[in-house]
C-alpha cells in the first residue's frame, strides 16, 4: 500500500505515486480507490494510464478494471478524469472565494501569536531581571517553553540551552 499523506492529487510529483508506479511489473494490477486519488487532471490521468498500458500493468479503479483497448472503457476513464479535474477546479475556486470574503471581513490573518507584543515584552523583562525562571514563566504566561525561548531570542537575547542555565536568567541577554 502506497500513501501520500498531506499531498494533493493535483501534483503528480508525489513520493507514494512514484513508488507505486515503480513497483508495478508486467501482469500486475494497480488498485486505486478512486481516480481522483491517482490524478486530478485529465492529462496526468491519461499519461499514467498510458504508461501502465505500455508496461502491461492493469489499472483497477474502485473495483472495476480499466480496459484501454475497449472504446467504452477509454470513454469512461476520460469522463471520470474530466470529473476529477472539474472537482479540483471547483475546490480551488471555492477556496479562493472563501479567502477573498475572509480578507474583506478582516479575518484572514494566519496563525495568531500566543502572546501580544506587550505580553512578550513583559515576559522578556521578567526573564532578564532574573525575577522568574523559564518554568515559572510557563505558568505565568500560558505558553510552552519553546515560545518563551523564541520570545527571548526575538528580543536579542540568547535562550538557555540547559535547565541549569534557565535558573540563572539575569546572565542571558542582559549585555
Amino acid at each position: 500500500i502506497y500513501v501520500d499523506h498531506g499531498l494533493t492529487g493535483t501534483n503528480r510529483e508525489r513520493p507514494g505515486l512514484h513508488q507505486a508506479l515503480a513497483a508495478c511489473r508486467a501482469g500486475d494490477t494497480l488498485v486505486v480507490t478512486k481516480l481522483d486519488r491517482l490524478a486530478r487532471s485529465l492529462p496526468d490521468a491519461r499519461a499514467i494510464a498510458d504508461e501502465l498500458t505500455q508496461r502491461e500493468v492493469k489499472l483497477n479503479l474502485g473495483g472495476s478494471v480499466h480496459d484501454p483497448t475497449d472504446p467504452v472503457g477509454r470513454l469512461l476513464f476520460n469522463v471520470l478524469a474530466m470529473v476529477a479535474e472539474f472537482e479540483s477546479d471547483l475546490i480551488r475556486m471555492r477556496t479562493r472565494e472563501g479567502r477573498k470574503v475572509a480578507k474583506a471581513k478582516g479575518r484572514l490573518r494566519g496563525k495568531q501569536p500566543k502572546l501580544s507584543a506587550t505580553q512578550e515584552a513583559h515576559l522578556v523583562k521578567l526573564y532578564r531581571a532574573g525575577e522568574h525562571t523559564v518554568s515559572e514563566l510557563e505558568e505565568l504566561f500560558p505558553v510552552t517553553r519553546s515560545t518563551i525561548y523564541r520570545a527571548i531570542a526575538r528580543a536579542g537575547g540568547r535562550a538557555p540551552k540547559s535547565s541549569a542555565e534557565a535558573i540563572e536568567p539575569a546572565a542571558v541577554g542582559s549585555a
